[in-house]
């Protein structure tokens, strides 16, 4: 009980240090030390309530014992980050996301489409992944060609819907600019409608990187080969494995971070003109 309580302090410094760091001088590191100082503190503070509280460690694991199994399965989790993030999450958010910029642009051109196809979109997106899982194994397998197509369905409409919308962000007088310089519909499409849909195709990326992931690993609860985070998870809970559990939910945490922070740099390279990157 004591331990738990003197977690109490190390909250207080953390906050203060926190603090401290957002007082300074604003670098390109100062957000990424605040969210580290943030994030030890908060794993010292695990640690020390479990610890001070004797929590069973079949409700939570300590990080003392998450981290040397996490060590050990290194090619374990390897195998399992191969199967859901790269071959199936990864695949599936490619086919995804440029299959719906391509049908976009017939949208554009077609009112009858924006009428009939965008409130279909709507409707499949509110579906709920334990609903299309199991359809998609049926159709596809148990490999990680059925955990693509949920992934293609998951981020095929949000990233719809944000190009459809980003195509539209252009004025009238700038299109009317364009037809007097005698652009065609493709020049106008490529030197002015594209770039101003960048910051709009580029936050459905950026939601996309999530909806991927969690599409993947929730996909192989309902049937996948001995291989995959979602596998892992699964028979790891079944076997009170919390350890690996949690082991796998931080390799699950680093790659969706990750992947969304190479989407952000690609945002900053290609819409550096924009306000909101300047700034």
């Amino acid at each position: 009980m004591i331990l738990a309580l003197l977690s109490l302090p190390v909250w207080a410094a953390g906050w203060g240090l926190n603090i401290y760091i957002s007082r300074q001088k604003h670098t390109r590191w100062t957000s990424p030390l605040s969210a580290a100082v943030f994030g030890i503190t908060l794993i010292i503070m695990w640690e020390m309530l479990a610890r001070g509280l004797e929590v069973s460690p079949i409700i939570l694991p300590l990080p003392s014992d998450i981290g040397p199994r996490f060590v050990n399965s290194i090619p374990i989790m390897w195998a399992d980050f191969v199967q859901t993030f790269i071959k199936g999450a990864l695949t599936g958010f490619a086919i995804g996301c440029s299959a719906a910029i391509g049908l976009s642009v017939l949208i554009d051109r077609s009112p009858f489409l924006q009428r009939g196809l965008l409130p279909v979109g709507n409707f499949v997106a509110a579906l709920p992944i334990i609903g299309m899982a199991p359809i998609m194994i049926m159709w596809f397998g148990f490999d990680w060609q059925s955990k693509a197509a949920v992934v293609v369905v998951m981020v095929f409409f949000p990233m719809l819907v944000n190009t459809v919308q980003g195509l539209q962000a252009s004025n009238q007088i700038q299109r009317d600019l364009m037809r007097t310089y005698a652009a065609g519909y493709w020049q106008t499409m490529f030197a002015l409608r594209i770039p101003m849909a960048a910051p709009f195709i580029f936050n459905g990326l950026k939601i996309c990187t999530t909806l991927a992931l969690i599409g993947a690993i929730v996909a192989e609860f309902f049937g996948s080969p001995t291989v995959g985070m979602g596998f892992r998870i699964s028979t790891g809970a079944g076997r009170f494995e919390l350890d690996l559990v949690w082991a796998e939910i931080v390799v699950a945490a680093m790659a969706g971070s990750a992947f969304y922070g190479l989407v952000v740099l690609g945002e900053r390279a290609a819409t550096f003109w924009h306000p909101s990157i300047r700034k």
